[in-house]
């Protein structure tokens, strides 16, 4: 153990490093993700084909595909003709798990948004509102709070998923846990790995109970700032609980 802890002193820097690559893919990755989401969540809605057909085709294209051939895709197959488009490594990294993660979001965006009560749609029609009011005045926040639940679970699968990207070259937490196996051993270097993944994907569930509980507030459904850290049922507005 004396000589494994020694070790870990040494590659403490390098793991440190590994850890920023990390939580640099998953907030670039899940900032593009949320964008792509929202974007396609709303096309997909749309009455005209052309809108509808396009997001329903990028959808199904992301979704479709493994994470894995769209990272090889964009970083080994886009600097060949025809394309000529040579990436950043990390940049390569966000734009696939944004997109791959966008398309499972756009599905939860598109959901929530039709869960939302018909009768706050027919409020808004007899209120004479415009379809850009209807959406972003009082269709949407309702369905923000409903769809950051399934956004948390996409948003730490997301950071399991940059655990891929050192195959692209990236030093990445797993690159980095790789290497401080080989000074140690199999068992210390994936436990420590275990439970700093768990410590992020944890940190990063509490800002998304957070996000869900002051989404709540704003609607006036009540709920408390404790549910943040134990994710205790949120009453609705109906009196039904709801996890935050």
């Amino acid at each position: 153990m004396t000589e494994n802890l020694e070790a870990l002193g040494s590659a403490l820097p390098y793991l440190l490093e590994g850890v920023f690559i990390t939580l640099q893919l998953t907030v670039g990755g899940a900032l593009l993700a949320i964008v792509v989401a929202i974007g396609l969540g709303l096309l997909a809605r749309f009455d005209n084909i052309i809108p509808r057909g396009f997001a329903r085709i990028v959808i199904e294209l992301f979704r479709g595909t493994s994470l894995l051939v769209q990272l090889f895709f964009f970083f080994f197959v886009l600097p060949l003709p025809p394309f000529n488009i040579e990436l950043p490594a990390v940049f390569t990294g966000i734009l696939a798990l944004g997109l791959n993660y966008g398309a499972y979001g756009a599905e939860v965006v598109r959901g929530s948004i039709n869960s939302v009560d018909s009768g706050q749609w027919e409020a808004t029609t007899a209120l004479s509102m415009s379809r850009t009011q209807r959406m972003w005045r009082v269709i949407f926040p309702q369905a923000w709070a409903l769809m950051l639940p399934s956004l948390n679970n996409l948003l730490i699968q997301l950071l399991k998923g940059t655990a891929v990207v050192y195959l692209i070259t990236i030093v990445d937490l797993t690159a980095e846990l790789n290497r401080l196996r080989v000074q140690t051993d199999v068992f210390f270097a994936y436990g420590l790995g275990l439970l700093i993944y768990f410590a992020i994907a944890y940190l990063l569930t509490l800002g998304m109970n957070a996000l869900e509980t002051r989404a709540k507030h704003r609607l006036g459904q009540g709920g408390k700032w404790r549910d943040t850290i134990t994710s205790t049922p949120i009453p609705d507005a109906k009196g039904a609980g709801q996890f935050g």
